[in-house]
C-alpha cells in the first residue's frame, strides 16, 4: 500500500526542521520543539500534524516576531526552480516543511506586514505559501493585493503563481475569502496579468482561480472568456477553456459561442437505448442519430449527456457527463453509442425507479428517454 499523505509530516521532516533553525538560533530548544511538534503525531491527520507543528514553533521561536522571521529566513534551503515537494534532504527549510511556517507567519506576523510578505514571497520559492497568504487578504486585502500586483509579474513563476492560487476565493483545504467571493473583480485585475504567463503551472491556477469565480458569478467569467478569447495565442484558449469547464457543463450560451459552438435548434435528433430496465452493476446503451444542417453549412458540436437519478423523495437530480467534441458535415448524418454504467460509487447513493437519458448539444437538449433502474 502507499504511504499515507499524512506521513509527508514524519517525525524525521520535525527532527529536520529543529536542526535546520538551530543551526541559525543556537538558543533554539531542539528537544522541546521536537517533543512538542510530534506529540501523538499518529493520531493525527495531515493538517492538524501541521498546525501542532506551527504552535511548537510559536512556542520556541522568539516571541519577538522580528527576530523569528529572521531566523526562519536564514533556515530556508537554497531556492531550486524545479522543486521536489517530498525531498526533506535539502540543506535547510524546504518542501512539506514550508507548510507549518506559513501557518506561523500568517497567524502572528500580521502587525509585522514588510516581514511577513518577504518570508511568504521567499517560501512559495520553495514549496507554496498559498494558506499563510490568505490571512493576510482577509486582515488587510489592500495591502496584500497591491503586493500580489507586483508578485503577479515577479521573475520567479512560484511567485507568480502565489499570486492567482493564494488569492482563489475557494481554494480548496483552505480559508475561503468571503468579500471576494461576493466582489471578484479585484482578483480579475490581478488575474488579467498572469493570463499570458510563460509557464503552464502559472496558467493552470489563472485557470482554476477563474472557475471558483464562475461558480458564483458566471456572467462575469463568460463575459472575460469572450474578451480574452480575442485574439488569443494557444496557450490562452486552452487557459480560457479550462477556466470556463464549470460554464461549459451548464450548457453557457455566451462561452459556448466563443469558442465556436453556436446556438443551435436540432430537430431531427433521435435517441434510443438497448434496454428499459437495468439493474444495478449493468449497464445502458444509448445511441444517437443526428441528421445534417439543412443550412449547408458544417457545425461544431460539444454532445454531452444528462443522466437524471431517482431520489429518495421520488424527485430526480441531474449529473452532466462529457461525451463528444466534434464537427458535423454539411452532408453528415452522424450516428454515436455510449455505455454507461451503473455501480456503487462512494459519492452516490441509488434508488430504485424511473431514471433518464437526455443528450445536450451546443448546452441545448435535444433528445431524452426513460428507463427504470433496478437496485436490489
Amino acid at each position: 500500500m502507499p504511504e499515507p499523505f499524512k506521513n509527508l509530516f514524519s517525525l524525521a521532516l520535525i527532527e529536520k526542521m529543529a536542526s535546520d533553525i538551530h543551526k541559525n538560533d543556537s538558543t533554539f530548544d531542539k528537544s522541546s520543539f521536537i517533543k512538542r511538534a510530534a506529540f501523538k503525531l499518529d493520531e493525527l491527520e495531515l493538517k492538524a500534524r501541521s498546525e501542532q507543528i506551527s504552535e511548537a514553533l510559536y512556542a520556541y521561536l522568539p516571541s519577538d516576531f522580528e527576530r523569528a522571521g529572521a531566523i526562519l529566513l536564514e533556515s530556508l534551503a537554497p531556492v531550486s526552480l524545479n522543486q521536489n515537494t517530498d525531498d526533506i534532504g535539502n540543506e535547510g527549510l524546504s518542501a512539506w516543511a514550508i507548510m507549518p511556517l506559513n501557518s506561523y507567519v500568517g497567524k502572528y506576523g500580521l502587525e509585522h506586514f514588510s516581514l511577513s510578505m518577504k518570508l511568504l514571497k521567499e517560501m512559495t520559492k520553495r514549496f507554496s505559501s498559498e494558506f499563510g497568504i490568505r490571512y493576510f487578504l482577509l486582515h488587510d486585502p489592500v495591502a496584500t493585493l497591491a503586493v500580489l500586483q507586483e508578485w503577479a509579474v515577479d521573475e520567479n513563476y512560484h511567485v507568480r503563481r502565489l499570486a492567482s492560487e493564494g488569492s482563489r476565493p475557494r481554494l480548496p483545504w483552505a480559508m475561503q475569502l468571503p468579500e471576494f467571493i461576493k466582489h471578484p473583480q479585484p482578483l480579475v485585475d490581478l488575474l488579467s496579468l498572469m493570463k499570458d504567463d510563460d509557464e503552464e503551472y502559472v496558467r493552470r491556477s489563472v485557470a482554476n482561480h477563474l472557475n471558483d469565480i464562475a461558480k458564483d458569478h458566471p456572467e462575469l467569467v463568460a463575459d472575460i472568456a469572450v474578451s480574452w478569447m480575442k485574439g488569443a495565442s494557444k496557450d490562452r484558449q486552452r487557459l480560457v477553456k479550462h477556466a470556463c469547464r464549470t460554464l461549459f457543463k451548464d450548457g453557457n450560451t455566451q462561452v459556448l459561442a466563443a469558442f465556436g459552438f453556436q446556438q443551435i435548434r436540432i430537430d431531427d435528433a433521435k435517441l434510443t437505448i438497448d434496454k428499459d430496465l437495468v439493474e444495478m452493476g449493468d449497464a445502458i446503451t444509448f445511441s444517437l442519430e443526428l441528421q445534417a444542417p439543412t443550412n449547408g453549412k458544417s457545425r461544431k458540436l460539444m454532445i454531452d449527456y444528462v443522466v437524471h437519478h431517482q431520489k429518495a423523495n421520488g424527485k430526480t437530480s441531474p449529473k452532466v457527463f462529457k461525451w463528444k467534441n466534434m464537427t458535423q458535415d454539411a452532408s453528415e448524418t452522424l450516428c454515436l453509442a455510449k455505455r454507461h454504467a451503473f455501480k456503487p460509487i462512494s459519492t452516490r447513493v441509488y434508488h430504485s425507479g424511473e431514471h433518464f437519458i437526455e443528450v445536450l448539444v451546443n448546452g441545448n437538449s435535444v433528445a431524452r428517454v426513460g428507463f427504470a433502474l433496478q437496485v436490489s
